[in-house]
């Protein structure tokens, strides 16, 4: 079959759910056996988010092969469920990055390097890149931002080239737009779509299909008004209505026929989507009938989105535990001995995320704390396993100054400190230990009951690692070492046999959590609260 390309972009406002309608799309096609892979082209000038704050930006989501993305990357994986890599995440910092480069080594002959055809060039080949390198029968691209953004006009100009490139049967645009309700006349407005339409028909592409944002449904004059001012076929005008779980989106736009609608505009002989194994999942969703209270303990807790995968896995391993997952997002900022009762004491499971720097970091240490002398189940990723490492030298080996030489480098005991490659190491982006790593179990282990394995791979990002010159120290005072690489150098798992449930892991197991198989860490975790609850 002739590889297709869509590409999803999105008018009238940001934040309409494009990530989702890709995903959903993206996950009707592999229903269909079709191998998809998906990518996210964002207009801003980083040259990715590793850098970029939380508070801006949400998390950073991390590739099999150590990619620093969009967020919109997590949505990908866990609907379509195959791993992506560094050819689903362009930015403009990216490609400019990359044209420069390639002009200061004399790559292009002496030519005056402009927009079009360098820039476009450099967006059409990481396009094509995709698709060589997963062997995808199909392509789905996103364009972050909104049509009419002045950063986005690069990328646009370079699908319209693709489309033109590869034919028009083998290329399909998806408009997604917000058609809004207004109350005052009590009736929904289709004009910022018809206008949000023309504006990307201005730049030579022609939508193929609207899908139309709304929280409330949508009066039949509304599709064939749209489809007749926006130019497209009357049954490509497709509802995209706000549900209460996300996970309900693939079949809502199934209803639609969403996908015989692109497979036929794009002359793809496919079998009807089988969604059974997805059916199944949010029948366990619709059935839960058990209530836990997770703190979640972070920094960022203003901004979900800056722990969403977190936050996704806690669902996830709610889904096969028959529980509704309720998160209390709790600032360390606040976490203090006089407050830590108060923000604590009712919740049935203590986790705390990864993150960088010191701001709130005595708040985490705290929580870990906390989880441990009452015996609450806890879950600490990344700096959350680094911050229970701390509490312990602090108050049970009797190491009062001990620190992250991240946080305290004049600490005498730097039981969490920099890997020896890292030192000297000036720029931020990309220098860290990232993507999947192997990790060794041990036997008779929250570990081993979890995954039921002897070694897995898991994905990381960070710079600093257990300090193995306290290893011994911690194992002869009841912490045990329970997931290393496997030669035994580095520590990827931290466990407290004396407790219920107490572990800490180096790596991001909620980067592989998926709706319709929880991730094995956080299914035991949400297992042990709800032990502990009862």
């Amino acid at each position: 079959m002739t590889r297709k390309y869509i590409f999803v972009t999105g008018g009238v406002v940001s934040g309409l759910g494009k990530g989702i309608t890709a995903a959903s799309l993206g996950r009707l096609l592999k229903a269909r056996g079709l191998k998809v892979a998906a990518q996210k082209l964002d207009p801003y000038i980083n040259v990715d988010p590793g850098t970029m704050s939380p508070f801006q930006h949400g998390e950073v989501y991390v590739t099999e092969d150590g990619a620093e993305t969009d967020l919109d990357l997590g949505h990908y994986e866990r609907f379509i469920d195959e791993d992506l890599n560094r050819y689903s995440n362009l930015t403009t910092g990216r490609v400019y990055s990359n044209v420069i480069e390639k002009e200061r080594k004399g790559e292009y002959l002496g030519e005056t390097i402009q927009v079009i055809p360098h820039i476009t060039n450099e967006i059409k080949d990481f396009i094509y890149s995709l698709g060589n390198a997963s062997k995808a029968d199909v392509v789905i691209t996103e364009i972050g931002g909104t049509v009419g953004d002045i950063e986005s006009q690069p990328f646009l100009e370079a699908i319209r080239q693709v489309s033109v490139e590869v034919g028009k049967e083998n290329s399909l645009f998806v408009h997604v737009c917000l058609v809004p309700y207004i109350k005052g006349s009590e009736e929904h407005k289709s004009k910022p779509a018809q206008h949000s339409a023309k504006e990307l028909r201005s730049l030579g592409i022609n939508p193929d299909i609207m899908v139309l944002r709304c929280d409330e449904p949508l009066e039949e004059s509304i599709f064939k008004k749209i489809a007749m001012f926006c130019n497209v076929k009357p049954d490509c005008v497709i509802e995209n209505m706000t549900i209460p779980v996300l996970y309900q989106a693939p079949l809502m736009l199934d209803k639609a026929n969403f996908s015989d609608i692109v497979c036929r505009e794009l002359k793809i002989d496919a079998p009807k989507p089988d969604m059974s194994e997805w059916q199944e999942m949010l029948d366990r969703i619709n059935s839960r009938d058990k209530h836990v209270k997770i703190a979640l303990c972070g920094k960022y807790v203003q901004l979900h989105d800056a722990y969403l995968s977190v936050a996704e896995a806690l669902h996830h391993a709610g889904y096969e535990n028959s529980a509704f997952v309720e998160i209390e997002w709790v600032d360390t900022e606040l976490i203090t001995e006089y407050t830590v009762d108060e923000l604590l004491g009712d919740a049935d499971g203590i986790l705390v995320p990864g993150g960088f720097g010191n701001r709130g970091i005595e708040g985490k240490i705290m929580a870990a704390k906390y989880a441990r002398e009452h015996d609450i189940p806890y879950l600490g990723i990344c700096l959350g396993m680094q911050t229970a490492v701390i509490e312990y030298a602090r108050n049970v080996l009797g190491f009062k100054d001990a620190n992250s030489g991240e946080f305290d480098e004049q600490s005498q005991h730097k039981v969490i400190d920099l890997m020896p490659d890292q030192k000297g190491v000036v720029d931020k982006g990309g220098t860290m230990r990232l993507g999947a790593y192997p990790c060794k179990i041990r036997k008779d282990s929250i570990m081993s009951r979890a995954y039921g394995v002897a070694e897995i791979k898991e994905r990381h990002r960070h710079r600093y690692e257990f300090n193995n010159e306290f290893r011994s120290q911690f194992e002869e005072n009841g912490m045990a070492i329970t997931g290393t690489s496997p030669n035994g150098l580095l520590v990827e798992a931290v466990e407290i046999p004396a407790n219920k449930f107490y572990i800490g892991v180096q790596y991001h197991p909620e980067f592989k959590s998926r709706p319709n198989h929880a991730h094995p860490i956080f299914r035991e975790f949400i297992k042990a609260s709800l032990e502990n609850k009862a």
